[in-house]
């Protein structure tokens, strides 16, 4: 392997596993009120133009780590649709203050 897609192979890591305690405390108590609609679709979003680009310029690292990163953010996004469609973007939660 060259050095270039090592470096990508190694960025493309160090940023999943950046990711992974937020999303495991999130699958774990099933809690994604703290976190940002606007966040979680941009960054389903932009993780999904990178795989479709590493596809484009056929870049294992590109495509290998976003898939990986998509497949733990895209269930914190179903999450937040499902589990908190009743919070209002100002306060938090319906009903509270």
């Amino acid at each position: 392997m060259s050095v270039a897609p090592a470096v990508g192979f190694a960025a493309g890591t160090l940023t999943t596993l950046a990711y992974l305690p937020q999303a495991l405390h999130s699958f774990r108590t099933r809690s994604v009120r703290d976190l940002s609609m606007t966040m979680l679709v941009a960054l389903n979003a932009g993780l999904l133009l990178w795989a479709v680009y590493g596809f484009c310029i056929r870049s294992w690292p590109l495509i290998l780590t976003n898939v990986l990163t998509f497949v733990l953010a895209f269930p914190l996004l179903v999450m937040k649709v499902r589990f908190h469609k009743g919070e209002s973007p100002l306060n938090g939660a319906a009903g509270r203050g």
